[in-house]
């Protein structure tokens, strides 16, 4: 462990991450876009970093799912381990020549991954990558992401895109925080014994995931 990154120590110990958004009262009351905030849970909804979304009200009122941002993630002491930098990208699905991708970096300034899409008429995925931006990983989702009533689920795959080893899920708690909030609950599960620096980046796709299907739709928790 000790040639982990700062802060990535209690990763290796997790095979189960819990993300949730904070809910602001200004945003639930008024529709008032803020800046998104998160906890990072354990299975046993112990917090393990928290995360502050930075960038501008221009970003988030106008392009919205698309917008670009840096999302700084710190544990409890208040130090920041994970940076999550996305670039503004087209977020059509008959271009798919511009399409969406994100940098990780543990620590702040050193690369541990990449998530990048990939075109796909019907489902959406999502390869990740590592510092080297070699292939690791597949994420698939569903051909619907509506998930009306129910969780929805992106496998996580082994390269061949066969074997399953893991998912992120976004779980459906209700109609009336469905409507009301446009807050954020996701779990990620994969092998305890997956890189930490995976595993960060894999918190970086899943918020990817919930800007590009959930941001604005019904199934914001």
């Amino acid at each position: 462990t000790h040639n982990l990154p700062p802060g990535l120590e209690y990763l290796n110990q997790l095979d189960q991450i819990i993300i949730h958004q904070q809910v602001e009262l200004l945003e639930a009351i008024l529709g008032t876009e803020t800046s998104s905030k998160y906890e990072i849970k354990n299975h046993l909804g112990q917090r393990v970093y928290f995360a502050v979304e930075e960038n501008g009200c221009f970003d988030r009122r106008l392009c919205a799912p698309v917008r670009a941002f840096t999302m700084r993630i710190a544990d409890n002491a208040g130090h920041e381990v994970i940076r999550v930098i996305r670039p503004l990208r087209c977020s059509s699905c008959c271009c798919p020549c511009f399409l969406q991708q994100l940098e990780v970096q543990s620590p702040p300034g050193t690369v541990a991954g990449y998530v990048v899409q990939n075109w796909d008429p019907f489902l959406p995925k999502f390869t990740i990558q590592n510092q080297s931006k070699e292939d690791v990983l597949k994420i698939i989702g569903p051909c619907a992401t509506c998930g009306c009533f129910e969780d929805v689920d992106f496998e996580v795959k082994a390269l061949n895109e066969m074997t399953t080893i893991g998912k992120i899920s976004k779980y459906w708690s209700g109609f009336v925080n469905n409507v009301f909030t446009n807050t954020a609950n996701f779990g990620i599960q994969v092998p305890v014994d997956l890189d930490v620096r995976i595993k960060a980046v894999m918190i970086g796709a899943c918020f990817l995931i919930d800007l590009m299907f959930f941001e604005n739709s019904l199934d914001g928790l």
